[in-house]
């Protein structure tokens, strides 16, 4: 309760703090913003794959703590540990393509533009340069000045079952509807197995695999994953088509061949799974619920400033 008190709080004094976004709040102060951005994005994304997942999954979890305020960018400092350096973000990467946006964007017109702002409209360019849809994203974020690593347990664990993952949600004011089609994102990148290696070895007391696992699926991850994994890099794609923005991850949910367990938790409860089978027989209605949930949870604000350097506070 104290936890969710505390999350409406941060909400209410987000907004308090005059951070009501506008799809033309930089309009006269910086009005190509949109433009330069995407430019970066797509050069490193023609260099490098593997930058739309990596800037959509970096995206969700700054909004998941404090809110979208580019605390998920900020370096560790002294005795600082923070947020990028917790558990669940270590394998985020493509920071750098931040960085570029930021100085690209900065020559054009500098102290305007937040790291938050610049974040949400790359993750919106990595969804459409994978092929997925486009949508306007509203602007006027600002950068939060604390971040830390303790708080990443706060983000949606890949373990987590239905009841766990609408708590997570619900606390950040985002619904059911939100869950299952932000769950989407899983149609890119890329996964290592200690985010799913729960499922195929002693999963509990009466099954060494989890039996909601398609049962060739499981022996190809096991095969990926062995008990005594040395490999430290070893893993598998998200899912066959990983890096185009689809609604395969649906099908794949429906196949029992999705990777993580808060995946096939989805399918626990009738209105999760009747949106499952909605988006896997339509990509349209994906999109379009994709879109809207990502402006929703874009939208969770934050922040005080606008960083002259998004690794550090001014």
């Amino acid at each position: 309760m104290a936890s969710t008190l505390a999350l409406l709080l941060l909400f209410f004094s987000a907004f308090s703090q005059g951070n009501a976004l506008s799809l033309n709040y930089y309009s006269k102060t910086c009005p190509d913003v949109d433009y330069v951005i995407a430019q970066v994005v797509r050069e490193a994304t023609m260099k490098d794959k593997t930058v739309p997942a990596a800037l959509l999954r970096m995206h969700f979890h700054d909004c998941f703590i404090r809110g979208c305020d580019g605390s998920v960018l900020l370096n560790s400092k002294g005795g600082n540990k923070a947020e990028k350096d917790g558990p669940p973000n270590v394998s985020l990467h493509a920071f750098y393509v931040i960085d570029s946006a930021k100085k690209a964007v900065e020559a054009k017109c500098p102290g305007i533009v937040s790291c938050a702002d610049i974040l949400a409209l790359a993750a919106r360019d990595a969804v459409v340069l994978t092929g997925g849809p486009t949508w306007d994203v509203p602007k006027g974020r600002k950068d939060g000045r604390i971040s830390k690593a303790s708080e990443t347990v706060q983000l949606p664990f890949p373990t987590f079952n239905i009841s766990q993952l609408k708590q997570s949600f619900s606390q950040r004011g985002l619904s059911m509807e939100d869950l299952v089609a932000l769950s989407g994102g899983h149609t890119l990148g890329f996964s290592h197995c200690s985010s799913f290696q729960n499922r195929l070895h002693n999963f509990n007391s009466t099954h060494d695999i989890d039996p909601t696992l398609h049962p060739s699926f499981a022996a190809s991850l096991r095969g990926i994953c062995p008990i005594k994994n040395k490999a430290k890099n070893a893993g598998t794609n998200m899912d066959p088509s990983s890096a185009t923005f689809d609604n395969n991850y649906y099908k794949l949910v429906l196949q029992k061949k999705s990777l993580f367990s808060s995946d096939q938790a989805l399918l626990t409860i009738p209105k999760t799974k009747d949106l499952v089978s909605k988006y896997a027989s339509s990509k349209i209605a994906f999109n379009t619920a994709f879109t809207n949930s990502m402006i929703k949870m874009s939208s969770i604000t934050g922040g005080q400033e606008v960083r002259k350097d998004c690794r550090v506070v001014n």
